[in-house]
């Protein structure tokens, strides 16, 4: 399955659109991570734990809009749309949404 931003794959003409697919990833950041993050955001440097659970919810919405795709009859989704929310009281949820467009390339 190739997944990709751009809105073709040079070499590979779309030879059959398949429609719109997503998928979404909701994910809880604990309180211990938060704690880090708030001391690390005192200190300075990145936040690793934040950065990890971020790449989770990337990968896991990816691999759920890939599979939507694939039981269309997909081989490749373009157009990719990557979008980031924070949810829930105290914004303690992480969001990622994924979208594009179901194609078979040749």
């Amino acid at each position: 399955m190739i997944l990709t931003t751009t809105p073709t794959i040079e070499g590979r003409p779309a030879t059959k659109y398949h429609g719109v697919v997503t998928g979404e990833a909701i994910l809880g950041a604990n309180i211990f991570r938060d704690l880090f993050a708030g001391i690390r955001d005192i200190v300075g440097g990145r936040a690793g734990s934040y950065e990890s659970v971020l790449r989770d919810a990337r990968q896991q919405a990816l691999a759920e809009l890939a599979e939507e795709a694939r039981k269309l009859g997909a081989n490749a989704v373009v157009g990719i749309d990557l979008d980031y929310e924070v949810l829930g009281q105290g914004g303690s949820m992480l969001m990622v949404s994924a979208s594009g467009t179901a194609v078979t390339v040749s």
